[in-house]
């Protein structure tokens, strides 16, 4: 009788436990679709996106995504230009904030996609593998001196430090680091906006560094 009712108890945990994991996700809200540019980093041969974040929807979202891609030139391409975005089709970026994996058509531009750049790739199919970040830009602290950041974690001791975005005037900041110490991820700068050499110099006791993207322009007044 023992045995039954603990069998009876463990396949009423599995049940309930099964039918939550398949509950259903609420709706995707419509006005989160949209063109939703993206800059593309790397650290080795590994590629990831970070969204290209605006205060307003359906921009709104600080997202990081694992790209997959075995395409050497592709990789090179991302690698090796200081700076590479892309501009895709239109796709709700709920989806990204769920962590699904999608595949997506982008056009890839050498520089800033708005601001100038060369396409180098055309309807390029971007793999969204892996959500590694994601946060609303909601409830956002005042601009100040002092800036957070939040932490990803690669592998081992591999980082990527984001700066949590402050309400304007404020910045988009990525940063590698490989640590070898410990790392502050709240920290006092010199001005509301500092430069992105101040803000690699706050990493230089955390370890082997290397500075991603760097964006001020759409966080103005």
């Amino acid at each position: 009788m023992r045995d039954f009712f603990i069998v009876f108890i463990f396949m009423t945990l599995y049940c309930q436990a099964a039918f939550a994991e398949e509950e259903p996700l609420p709706p995707l809200n419509p006005k989160y679709v949209g063109v939703h540019g993206m800059v593309l980093v790397s650290q080795g041969s590994r590629v990831f996106a970070s969204h290209l974040p605006l205060y307003q929807k359906p921009h709104d979202m600080q997202i990081l995504y694992k790209i997959e891609t075995k395409q050497v030139s592709f990789l090179n391409l991302v690698r090796d230009a200081e700076l590479v975005t892309i501009k895709p089709e239109p796709f709700n970026l709920q989806r990204l904030e769920r962590g699904e994996e999608l595949t997506v058509l982008a056009d890839v531009y050498l520089g800033h996609f708005e601001r100038g750049g060369s396409l180098v790739y055309e309807n390029h199919p971007i793999v969204f593998a892996k959500k590694l970040y994601a946060r609303k830009l909601e409830n956002l602290a005042e601009s100040g001196l002092w800036k957070e950041y939040d932490s990803v974690t690669l592998r081992k001791n591999e980082r990527i430090y984001i700066h949590k975005i402050q309400q304007p005037p404020s910045f988009d900041h990525l940063i590698f680091v490989d640590l070898s110490g410990a790392c502050a991820q709240k920290f006092k700068t010199s001005t509301q906006i500092p430069t992105s050499g101040e803000l690699t110099y706050k990493f230089i006791n955390c370890g082997t560094m290397k500075p991603l993207y760097y964006e001020t322009k759409d966080f103005e007044n």
